[in-house]
């Protein structure tokens, strides 16, 4: 998040901040494809890819975003988060 300009709005937990978290299984196996990920493409430059490990639960600003592959925020949740320019922080 600081070398992309975008610390500490993002990429540490205080108070104050995004508060947008990952939890991650490591140890899970599956297959990555267009149809199973939340983009607005139907096609994906990785599909078939069989890989391990696998995002569980995405937290963003506190509120469960993702779910067991289940989207539960509406569509313009995201926000902008205006960065600094990077060479200020490098």
């Amino acid at each position: 998040a600081k070398i992309f300009g975008m610390f500490p709005k993002k990429g540490t937990i205080a108070v104050g901040t995004d508060a947008d978290i990952v939890l991650f299984d490591a140890n899970e196996k599956h297959t990555l494809s267009a149809a199973t990920h939340h983009m607005n493409v139907d096609y994906s430059g990785y599909e078939g890819w069989e890989i391990t490990g696998k995002v569980k639960t995405v937290l963003l600003r506190g509120k469960v975003a993702i779910d067991n592959n289940e989207c539960k925020v509406e569509k313009g949740y995201g926000q902008f988060i205006k960065r600094s320019k990077v060479e200020d922080k490098i």
